[in-house]
């Protein structure tokens, strides 16, 4: 194996011209299929639809949509000539769309119509009123100067938006000379794409991944599951997230292989697309193998195509990878460890590797990758079977957070090394195991929260005077949110009007599932907080009101 240095352009455009007909990107449901030569057709037509309306190498072109047909006709056309996509949580609400787009420099938004109790569109007239009354591509907003375009993913069009088939059809007046310009500056070292992650301290900030950094990584990934032009992956994962975009879509983009896409995770269209499609590898985080396992008509598909796929994002219990390998028959169910800061693998298992060291490790390091347990108070290395924090280096570390060169400071050592700010033990035979965390990070069915975020929100909510957010253990999710609420003297506050405050505000998954109120928080001697003893905190409360952490 070596690493590659191909961009996300020069990829497609490989397999345009060796397997022009293979299949590339197929949505079953709906029986809409790409062709690597029709793909990279469509890609061509809207990179210079981007070029049209002022996007250029290093413009960041922002994303928020599930898993839509053309989002990555998105992320490739931008790819090519250059400009950074900016993928946007597809849960996200008001204040957390504004805070992105503002830190992220957004020149340009694309968007659905939205998801659930979400209207994007409405969401994006409030934070751009001037989007009312503005013609498509001369947007001047006061508070977001940098914004110039926002596009409909789709046929509707929307007063001051473009849509699609405008961009596409914009793209034909742009000559196809400007177009190979373009693509000529772009570098496999170049940002390609920017995911906003709470990262170990404070609030969302942008990781600038570069192409090197996250072809490589799905080229590897995809090496460590035997992938081959003719494997097809179902993809139920979000896009917006290096699962999706890194582990699914790169190990498929490096190896020529289909990717079957599902928009919105379903078990049902899962179950259907695996068994239409005669999917060979599947990836999901816990909660998703559960609800395809669960479901009633389960018994109904047959499954015995697939051989491989990933469980990661949260804790995989052994017990729910053997019913995988035996139901589902992902005979060769693997995981991967890292973080969005590192591409996202780190470590990883691969089919090799026996089924006990599948289900109870994280594997080995990833080729071209250096990783270490070091003393998180001296940083000396660890011996064997000792257990510090969790940090890599190489080829998949991100370029830094954007705007931020204090935070990335924080994190990347003037070695070069990644630190994790998760605790972690080598075995002797060279595997790793993830023991706990130093940062307060709650994982909760793969997203990533920062407390501090949830905090700072609920401080806000009068009656509040002091709030911790912690983890509380969850069998389902991993972990669940937790507030715990220290009220002003004389107000009573409920559970449901600290809920009640957050709806509609923060993501549905930030919300808190427990409000505890407490009177003091457990502290050091030296009158620091301890939040690790919030978990246990929580266990002692929710046992005293006979409730069953699910």
């Amino acid at each position: 194996m070596e690493l590659q240095h191909k961009t996300i352009g020069e990829w497609i455009e490989h397999w345009a011209e060796h397997t022009p007909e293979k299949e590339s990107i197929v949505y079953s449901d709906r029986d809409l299929r790409f062709t690597w030569e029709t793909l990279n057709d469509r890609v061509d037509k809207m990179a210079k639809g981007l070029l049209s309306v002022g996007v250029k190498k290093g413009t960041h072109v922002g994303i928020w949509a599930t898993n839509v047909p053309d989002w990555l006709t998105f992320l490739y056309a931008g790819a090519k000539i250059g400009a950074i996509l900016v993928t946007i949580n597809t849960n996200y609400k008001q204040h957390e769309l504004e805070y992105l787009t503002e830190n992220a420099d957004i020149h340009t938004l694309c968007i659905t119509e939205g998801i659930f109790d979400s209207n994007y569109v409405d969401m994006v007239y409030t934070m751009l009123p001037e989007l009312r009354t503005s013609q498509r591509g001369f947007l001047k907003s006061k508070r977001f100067p940098k914004m110039k375009n926002v596009v409909y993913i789709g046929q509707e069009k929307f007063r001051g938006m473009y849509n699609t088939p405008e961009i596409l059809l914009l793209g034909e007046n742009i000559d196809d000379i400007v177009l190979q310009e373009a693509k000529d500056q772009v570098s496999c070292q170049d940002v390609v794409n920017m995911q906003y992650t709470s990262g170990t301290t404070g609030f969302p900030k942008g990781v600038m991944l570069t192409h090197h950094n996250i072809t490589n990584n799905g080229y590897f990934t995809g090496e460590g599951m035997n992938v081959t032009a003719e494997d097809k992956l179902c993809c139920c994962v979000p896009l917006f997230h290096c699962f999706g975009v890194v582990l699914a879509t790169m190990s498929c983009l490096t190896h020529g292989c289909t990717q079957v896409m599902v928009e919105r995770f379903n078990p049902l269209v899962v179950l259907a697309s695996v068994h239409k499609e005669r999917c060979t590898m599947l990836h999901g985080v816990p909660t998703m193998f559960i609800a395809e396992m669960n479901h009633p008509m389960f018994d109904m598909f047959d499954l015995t195509s697939l051989r491989t796929g990933i469980m990661a994002g949260a804790l995989c219990p052994i017990e729910l990878m053997r019913a995988v390998t035996e139901k589902m028959h992902v005979t060769h169910i693997t995981s991967v460890y890292g973080l969005t800061e590192s591409s996202p693998g780190m470590t990883h298992t691969v089919l090799s590797d026996t089924f006990e060291n599948r289900c109870t490790t994280v594997g080995k390091e990833y080729p071209f990758t250096e990783v270490k347990i070091l003393n998180p108070e001296t940083g000396a290395e660890c011996a064997v079977g000792e257990q510090g924090e969790v940090c890599c280096r190489g080829y998949l570390v991100m370029k830094g957070y954007y705007k931020n060169p204090q935070a990335t400071a924080e994190v990347i050592d003037k070695d070069g090394w990644l630190h994790s700010g998760d605790l972690g033990i080598k075995d002797e035979n060279g595997y790793y195991r993830i023991t706990g965390r130093i940062k307060d990070m709650i994982i909760r069915g793969g997203e990533n929260i920062y407390p501090r975020e949830i905090e700072e929100f609920l401080y806000h909510l009068k009656g509040v005077k002091d709030v911790q957010v912690a983890a509380v253990p969850s069998k389902k999710y991993g972990e669940e949110v937790g507030a715990f609420i220290i009220c002003h003297d004389g107000c009573c506050l409920t559970e449901e009007e600290v809920r009640d405050f957050c709806r509609g505000k923060i993501s549905r998954y930030k919300i808190p599932k427990y409000v505890f109120f407490v009177d003091s928080f457990p502290m050091t001697g030296s009158g620091k907080i301890q939040k690790y003893k919030l978990k246990d905190l929580s266990l002692e409360l929710l046992e005293k009101q006979n409730i069953i952490p699910v």
